[in-house]
């Protein structure tokens, strides 16, 4: 079957950086059948003291025209924010593992569209992706030459739509989706010996994309077949020239689509409308049992996104913390979960929060990037709170979740914020 999308040889361009990048088992389903929901425990809310204001961020525009992009091992950061001066974006790049955060703008010779993607690797360079023409991707890898910017052209990919994938866990691979008729192809366009490489081909449309191992060879993929039918997630072993096998198949007609995975421990975070409408649940790779759609969190009045998990619970899928989105009518606020304790803890983002993204230490703690006002960038830091021993509530009703209440104290940074919050019960 012929690739989706054809590859262009590496253009001509500045002098960079020469720098080449560094060079499993079968999945298994977790827990195909009916559906299990979590045990019927309720907690009452709290009400607390939390810092911000969640109307006055609703009302504050975003830095930048898309997300930040963390690398796989946390080390760096990439955006695209305002281009000083003048119109347009410029590349950003963030170093978080340094005892402070600081950012590095890589501007060009001329400003970036902002329909421009960026990516960062582990060695700090940033790979980013411009739109040439309506079918055609170009790639380049900036980094910073003293008070300048070096650019690596790696080439150009034909094809109308093309995604990257999330950052691979070797850190120094980029691969991106290219949608065809029929089929999608699966691109290879850093890290290459000669420009991006068509290494996969899947059957069918996939969108989405999640590591199911630290290799960087189990890659996750939503799946909906030509002609149409349910969106079923499935796994592509790279290592195997693109072999696809079912991974989420919680209902014969429903749609079943991976959020989030974690390595270390096997927990996956799903959304699915096998329960009779769209809800979050969660599984454990490799289990035989049924996914768990719990009851914190389901709200009619919230959206609510997974962005990350808490690594290193080897094993222990249920203690992980997890941290989620969660999008109202009032804006954007963070969530923070855990299987085991089935109670949902709600908090204020940090003013100026780059929403949606952020990473957990091993130890428990949550990282949250955001533009200050009087700085280019900084990180705030949210422990996972303890689960508390349950309490009842007498008419046994759940509330949905609703934006954190603002306390009368002056906002502080979250590092310094009680640990406690406004909870939903589960």
């Amino acid at each position: 079957m012929p690739p989706a999308g054809l590859a262009e040889a590496p253009e001509p361009g500045r002098a960079g950086d020469a720098r080449g990048p560094a060079g499993a088992p079968a999945a298994a389903t977790p827990g195909a059948g009916p559906t299990a929901p979590d045990a019927e425990y309720r907690a009452a809310p709290e009400t607390v003291s939390v810092p911000g204001d969640a109307a006055d961020r609703a009302q504050q525009p975003e830095p930048g025209p898309g997300p930040l992009t963390i690398s796989a091992d946390h080390s760096y950061a990439a955006r695209l924010a305002p281009a000083g001066g003048g119109p347009g974006w410029c590349p950003e790049r963030w170093t978080l593992d340094g005892p402070e955060p600081y950012a590095v703008p890589l501007p060009l010779d001329r400003p970036e569209a902002a329909d421009a993607d960026v990516l960062p690797l582990s060695d700090g360079r940033v790979l980013i992706r411009r739109r040439a023409a309506a079918d055609r991707h170009t790639f380049s890898l900036l980094y910073p030459t003293g008070p300048d910017t070096g650019e690596l052209p790696l080439g150009a990919v034909i094809g109308t739509e093309l995604a990257l994938l999330p950052p691979s866990p070797d850190g120094m691979n980029v691969l991106a989706l290219l949608p065809g008729a029929r089929s999608t192809g699966v691109w290879l366009v850093a890290g290459g010996a000669f420009g991006p490489e068509h290494i996969a081909d899947v059957p069918g449309r996939c969108s989405g994309g999640a590591w199911l191992d630290r290799e960087g060879r189990l890659l996750a993929l939503d799946r909906q077949m030509p002609g149409g039918g349910p969106v079923k997630t499935i796994v592509v072993d790279l290592g195997r020239g693109g072999e696809a096998t079912p991974l989420l198949q919680i209902a014969p007609e429903s749609n079943d689509r991976l959020l989030l995975a974690d390595a270390d421990s096997g927990l996956l975070l799903v959304r699915s409308d096998a329960p009779g409408q769209d809800r979050l649940g969660w599984g454990v790779l490799g289990s035989c049992l049924p996914v768990r759609f719990p009851e914190c969190l389901r709200t009619p009045d919230v959206t609510m996104t997974p962005f990350a998990v808490q690594p290193g619970q080897m094993l222990m899928p249920e203690c992980c913390a997890v941290a989620l989105r969660i999008d109202g009518a009032a804006g954007s606020w963070v969530g923070l979960w855990r299987p085991a304790g089935r109670r949902l803890h709600q908090y204020a983002a940090p003013a100026g929060w780059l929403t949606g993204t952020g990473f957990w230490s091993r130890d428990g703690v949550l990282r949250l990037p955001y533009v200050p006002p009087d700085a280019p960038c900084g990180v705030a830091l949210l422990e996972a709170p303890a689960d508390d021993p349950y309490q009842s509530v007498a008419n046994g009703t759940a509330s949905s979740a609703q934006a954190p209440e603002a306390g009368a104290r002056k906002p502080v940074p979250l590092g310094q914020a009680p640990l406690t919050g406004r909870t939903a019960p589960g």
